[in-house]
């Protein structure tokens, strides 16, 4: 072949035969396989070490007769959510993530289904508490294991990454192989059948197939590999300033998505329920917190106890938001033209107190109550602030694509430490990177790890 390829013209280097030599497709199947295992043995064991507590017997028929049914359901789930995905095998935290979110679901059916049939009676509730822990312990051991076990055998990752560079240059990364197109005489020929061979030959075993090229040469890559029967991605570098989100059709033409609407229905309502069943569960408790703080702020100088400032809320649409009050009356700023700097004489001593714990975003519930934010969200900002001496939306272009989800009360540009006074640009910049990422992909798993991490930096030295 070779032979007849330099009398075309052509010269190609022997070296870039198959530069995967082995598919990785069976080591994933085979880890795939172990996971499920893992997963089998963590539930059964940890409800048989229930059985054996309640009942002094981990074989009690009640007890197998539950994990038969729980065992099912979850294999199910797991493999709707992917927790048999190739990404479980990269990330030992997407995997336990993933195995967990499984999990709940499953007993969350199981038990729901059984309720409402009026079925289980005899299924002792220390069994689902107990059982349902000591499981969740165990997945998170056997996920671990796992992790440690695809790292052993597959070091440089899951994937074969093949990266085609014509005209360009690139380091190989964990997983990748980087062939120069041009020193290896690979070239986009559709007319010359060998040529289309040796890319075949080349690509062999790869999973994923990234080309850099020039502009002019995409067309020609892309009908080059279109049948590869690899998925196969161009480098764009120049719509990294767009933000693009994806891509879709309209009227026969592709689009690029810069804009994602509200999260589907049922995003939506999962998202509200989690917001509403954590105020029912947290007035009560604060209630007696806003009754003291109301009396403080009223004993130090008489004024108002709430403070209301327009924000800017979802849709770019403006909003009123609920503070307790921690400046004086006569130097109450509703536009936000002033940060608040460090020894702010506006600032009370009581809100001092009040804006160092957070404690005065507390009255923020009755917005997520209304509707106008959410629990977990980007922190909503005053019209007039300002990143030095620039308008936020002067500072970032991105700065708008931050609304496109109700503002919460948290957040995590919060818990990545970027709050309090923005003194430069790159404060700005920092928070409105976080609240992108955070935009990029909702779940609700992530909501409450973000609420969880809160509390960590409730207290933070740029609170003043």
């Amino acid at each position: 072949m070779n032979i007849m390829l330099t009398r075309m013209g052509l010269t190609i280097d022997p070296s870039y035969d198959r530069i995967f030599q082995r598919p990785k497709s069976r080591l994933r199947i085979q880890l795939y396989a172990i996971a499920a295992t893992f997963d089998i043995v963590s539930i059964s064991s940890g409800f048989m070490l229930a059985s054996l507590v309640r009942h002094h017997s981990p074989f009690h028929s009640v007890t197998w007769n539950l994990i038969g049914v729980i065992i099912p359901v979850f294999l199910l789930t797991a493999l709707n959510l992917r927790a048999y995905g190739f990404e479980i095998l990269d990330s030992a935290s997407r995997s336990i993530k993933r195995a967990l979110t499984a999990f709940a679901t499953a007993i969350f059916l199981v038990f729901g289904i059984a309720f409402y049939f009026q079925v289980g009676d005899e299924i002792s509730r220390f069994i689902v508490s107990s059982g349902t822990l000591a499981s969740s312990l165990l997945l998170i051991a056997g996920r671990s294991m796992l992790d440690r076990l695809a790292s052993r055998i597959m070091p440089d990752g899951p994937t074969n990454k093949l990266i085609l560079c014509d005209g360009t240059s690139r380091a190989a990364g964990r997983g990748e192989k980087v062939v120069d197109t041009l020193a290896a005489g690979l070239q986009p020929r559709l007319d010359d059948p060998f040529t289309l061979d040796r890319l075949g030959q080349l690509a062999r075993n790869a999973d994923r197939i990234i080309v850099s090229c020039p502009p002019a040469r995409r067309e020609a890559w892309a009908n080059a590999l279109k049948g590869a029967n690899i998925d196969t991605e161009l480098l764009m570098p120049e719509l990294e300033q767009l933000g693009i989100l994806g891509v879709e059709q309209f009227d026969g033409a592709p689009t690029a998505i810069v804009g994602r609407g509200p999260l589907r229905a049922r995003e939506r309502f999962i998202k509200r329920t989690f917001d509403l069943c954590a105020i029912l569960w947290c007035l009560p408790l604060l209630a007696v917190v806003w009754a003291i703080v109301a009396i403080l702020i009223k004993l130090e100088d008489g004024g108002p106890v709430f403070f209301m400032q327009k924000r800017i809320g979802e849709g770019n649409r403006i909003f009123p938001i609920y503070k307790f009050r921690t400046m004086r009356s006569e130097s109450l700023d509703a536009e936000g033209r002033i940060s608040t700097a460090r020894n702010d004489r506006r600032v009370t001593r009581i809100g001092r107190i009040l804006r160092a714990t957070s404690i005065d975003e507390l009255p923020q519930l009755l917005n997520v109550l209304k509707g106008d934010m959410s629990i977990v969200g980007p922190r909503p900002h005053a019209l007039a602030s300002t990143a030095g001496d620039a308008l936020f939306w002067e500072v970032d272009q991105r700065y708008w694509g931050r609304h496109a989800a109700k503002p919460g009360l948290t957040g995590l540009a919060q818990i990545r430490g970027f709050r309090g006074a923005t003194a430069c640009a790159d404060d700005l910049t920092n928070r409105v990177q976080a609240d992108l990422d955070y935009l990029s992909g909702w779940t609700l798993w992530r909501d409450i790890k973000i609420v969880f991490a809160t509390s960590r930096v409730l207290l933070h030295n740029n609170a003043f």
